[in-house]
């Protein structure tokens, strides 16, 4: 193997670990992610650092916490003043890559759900000293994935982009995908841009089930083919360049993120009727949950949105999981050309393939959809699996706590590159290091939901056997044994015999989010 390894890294969105065959699912089809787990390592208990795209992909890129790099929730951008561990892949000479979906910065073009208030009978500061730095997120530099700025045939991403010398980027999810994609598509079949969304689309009684509907847009034309063609397209380019220069590629699919779209065949590859509902589907007995059941019976819900989770009726459960498996076979199937076009191009032996995923789904756990504020395992444990021809543990799985801050330094440990100061996760492939006892989960919101009247800000502490959580709304904890209660449907935080573990946990809690601040930057002379 070459000293200086080639990095394909496949990133899903939106995809729970347990929506594989590799971590026990008999159902789904992955057999191309499967075969990277027989040839590597899989990390079975690996968690987000937030559970929402534009944070958690802030902290894959960075390292770090939301609550260090200011992408607390979506609506925020990367701030370009960050340092990347793709910037320090380029600056070592790596020709890097991003294919598909960054959101690193905003994609909508749409006002925030909070502005700046100003106080009655007070004088608001000047508009460039309302936050507390003054370098504003706003501008050309933070513009590159506004969907409203693509109908400019002028518009393309700046580059280098967050370390990417390469940027063909997909904005938006299922069939509604803008950015680069969006003009390739018209490229590829003039006009077919009137295939895409729900207004278009063909007609079928799935299309019952909330954000699912069966698309015009054809397998060949939707964005998981676009993905792979130039995926495919980046190695082949670097496999006949004459240079010996390593590359970074990051492979990043949209689906399976609702809307529901899964085009062509892979609409009904899996009958609803087929379809296991999860054990905790009718289970949990929490404030949210009963909000969001008795929005459903009273047929108040809001579940047309790309925010808020929702209830569901079994039959609407049952049709959006055989939908959702059917984008993770198509999703499969393109890993499974990337890989090929990586063995034909000679690669195989100079090439680490990841795989991960930015979160998870609730995807029917105690009846509800999509994501936000409730940090159950199907939402915040993601799949990690790292295939690395050097290894010698073909087929392994590690249970120790890892997450998504430990991909960037297990990059840099492989490259053997040094990771700057303030990188807070740590290189997987370092077998001197001491396993994590627990690994911190933090999530704030921009919205309200459930019914408050205010925003919540959520910290989860995970350890082998436990779930600690506090809502910072209404002062209130969640305290799961993982081991008695996989499903975690028993909130033991109140119960008349609430585990003695409970104090030493949240201690731990404490002094998880006291190690969690900031090292950077060094002082930088003796005052």
């Amino acid at each position: 193997m070459a000293e200086r390894p080639n990095f394909v890294f496949i990133i899903t969105d939106q995809h729970r670990a347990d929506h594989l065959g590799c971590y026990g699912n008999s159902t789904v089809r992955t057999p191309h992610i499967d075969s990277l787990a027989k040839r590597g390592t899989m990390f079975d208990r690996f968690y987000v650092a937030n559970p929402v795209c534009q944070p958690n992909r802030a902290s894959l890129m960075t390292g770090r916490m939301p609550s260090l790099h200011g992408v607390r929730n979506n609506g925020i951008p990367l701030s370009r003043d960050h340092v990347t561990f793709v910037e320090l892949l380029a600056a070592a000479g790596y020709h890097t890559g991003l294919v598909g979906k960054s959101h690193l910065q905003n994609m909508t073009g749409r006002p925030p759900p909070v502005e700046y208030e100003i106080d009655e009978g007070k004088i608001p500061p000047p508009e460039g000293l309302r936050e507390a730095s003054r370098r504003p997120l706003a501008g050309p530099d933070y513009d590159n994935e506004n969907a409203r700025l693509w109908s400019d045939p002028a518009h393309q991403v700046q580059l280098p982009f967050y370390g990417f010398r390469e940027a063909r980027i997909c904005t938006g999810h299922g069939d509604i995908v803008g950015g680069d994609y969006r003009r390739w598509l018209e490229e590829k079949q003039p006009g077919a841009s009137a295939l895409i969304g729900e207004d278009n689309a063909i007609p079928d009684q799935r299309s019952v089930a909330p954000q699912a509907w069966r698309t015009a847009v054809p397998e060949e034309l939707y964005p998981t083919n676009y993905v792979k063609e130039l995926s495919c397209d980046f190695i082949e380019r670097q496999a006949e360049s004459e240079n010996d220069t390593p590359f970074f590629l990051q492979v990043s699919f949209p689906d399976p993120h609702h809307p529901f779209t899964p085009p062509g065949k892979y609409w009904d590859m899996f009958d609803p009727d087929q379809m296991t509902l999860p054990s905790s589907f009718d289970a949990g007995d929490l404030a949210p949950l009963r909000w969001m059941r008795e929005e459903l019976a009273a047929g108040t819900a809001d579940r047309g949105g790309p925010l808020k989770p929702f209830a569901v009726t079994a039959a609407e459960a049952k049709t959006i999981i055989a939908l959702t498996y059917g984008m993770i076979a198509m999703v499969d199937d393109a890993i499974g050309e990337i890989l090929a076009t990586i063995d034909r191009a000679g690669l195989t032996d100079d090439t680490i393939v990841i795989f991960t995923a930015d979160h998870g789904d609730f995807m029917a756990d105690h009846g509800i959809m999509l994501k936000y504020m409730l940090h159950y395992q199907g939402l915040i444990r993601v799949p990690c699996i790292v295939a690395d021809p050097r290894s010698d543990k073909s087929g392994a799985v590690r249970s120790d706590l890892a997450g998504t801050i430990d991909i960037g330094p297990t990059v840099l440990g492989r490259a053997g590159l040094q990771s700057f100061n303030g990188m807070q996760g740590r290189d997987l492939s370092d077998t001197s290091l001491t396993p994590r006892d627990s690994i911190v989960i933090e999530e704030d919101t921009a919205t309200v939901h459930f019914g408050n009247d205010t925003v919540d800000r959520v910290r989860t502490l995970v350890t082998d056997r436990w779930r600690l959580t506090y809502h910072h709304f209404d002062s209130w904890w969640e305290l799961y044994d993982l081991q008695e209660d996989p499903d975690e449907n028993k909130n033991l935080w109140d119960a008349p015999n609430r585990p003695a573990e409970a104090d030493a946990l949240v201690r731990k809690m404490i002094s998880q989010l006291v190690e969690l601040n900031d090292t950077s930057p060094l002082p930088t002379a003796r005052a």
